[in-house]
């Protein structure tokens, strides 16, 4: 492999090739940070997340307030929910929604 001048002096000066690989984190954080991204790259997963950060919130609120379908929300929420950055708590018959402490970080600043 053909390598330019000062890419490869800067390589080899950090222990080679082979280090830079070892320094890489394992498979599973690259699945994790995906599927965070994922659940982030929509605007009405951002508006949701948002809104349970803020506050716990049922179903028909969200709903009520974002004016979608519930089987579009259901499949946002889904998302939300997989990535780990939601959670869903039954109480009764309603399930209350609200971000997990790695959802409010990513909306920290909004």
């Amino acid at each position: 492999m053909i390598i330019p001048e000062p890419i490869k002096c800067e390589i080899e000066y950090k222990g080679g090739v082979d280090n830079l690989y070892k320094k890489m984190p394992p498979e599973d954080e690259f699945k994790r940070w995906s599927e965070i991204h994922h659940a982030l790259s929509s605007p009405l997963r951002l508006k949701i997340l948002y809104m349970v950060a803020k506050q716990p919130l049922c179903v028909c609120i969200i709903k009520h307030i974002l004016k979608v379908s519930d089987s579009k929300l259901s499949y946002h929420l889904s998302i939300l929910s997989e990535s780990g950055i939601i959670k869903g708590t039954r109480e009764g018959n309603w399930i209350i929604y609200s971000a997990t402490e790695e959802g409010k970080q990513m909306i920290k600043g909004i």
